[in-house]
């Protein structure tokens, strides 16, 4: 198997199906056939239609019990049979064009040891596009990858433990940074595909009023560790509204 999409779904009813035909139209125009890519939705304990959703769109379910991203992402991944594994959010849609370029690293056997893509998101209020832009910027020069599209060899995540279980939010910033140190060692580099931004929904910020985010950011700048670390603290990201 080449490559593995794992998708972290919890209470995804609504979003999955979309981005579940998003990604069989991208596998389709890319040429793959079910011998060399899978998907494999993880069901992160959803009290919804999500794991229902997921096998009417053709993808394999896994149940993870704990309501954690990062534990999601890894039980995703310990389910997962490719050489390569590619993570994208239920609320995201993938495109061939990104598709295409990581199927293309894996087949060459790219010195690559992982990446991500800049994004983009559907529907945001205008105050929010700075933000977004700057996000992208970081990434592409930093070298990190935004948790909506990460890829990597399914070798370098098992040997950097996968994604950091102390964090419940910005674990893909870690987990880009081991990425990284893991590929340096070997000869490989970590890349930011552009010019095909990947879409992810921008419901939060359609959905809760600005002053959540605000609120939220503040704490992060006062105490960012023990904020990421204290799920109760996230219900920005937790709450299951959708």
């Amino acid at each position: 198997m080449l490559l593995s999409i794992i998708i972290p779904a919890f209470n995804e009813e609504k979003e999955l199906p979309g981005c579940l035909a998003s990604v069989a139209a991208a596998v389709a125009a890319c040429g793959l056939g079910p011998e060399e890519v899978e998907v494999v939705v993880c069901d992160n304990n959803s009290t919804d239609r999500t794991a229902e959703r997921a096998r009417e769109g053709g993808a394999r379910v896994v149940f993870e019990p704990v309501n954690q991203i990062s534990r999601a992402r890894n039980a995703g991944a310990a389910a997962a049979h490719g050489r390569w594994l590619l993570f994208i959010d239920a609320d995201s849609r993938l495109e061939a064009a990104n598709l295409r370029r990581v199927v293309a690293l894996a087949r060459d056997d790219a010195p690559v040891a992982g990446g991500g893509c800049v994004i983009g998101l559907e529907g945001i209020p205008w105050w929010t596009r700075p933000g977004l832009w700057g996000w992208n910027l970081y990434s592409v020069g930093r070298r990190v990858a935004a948790g909506s599209f990460v890829f990597c060899r399914a070798a370098a995540h098992r040997d950097i433990g996968g994604f950091s279980l102390e964090r419940f939010a910005a674990e893909e910033l870690a987990y880009s940074q081991q990425l990284r140190r893991w590929g340096r060692l070997r000869g490989m580099r970590f890349t930011v595909l552009r010019g095909h931004p990947h879409t992810s929904s921008g419901r939060k910020f359609r959905q809760r009023p600005p002053s959540e985010l605000v609120r939220l950011l503040v704490r992060l700048a006062l105490s960012y560790r023990h904020v990421i670390g204290d799920r109760t603290a996230l219900d920005y990201f937790y709450d299951g509204r959708r």
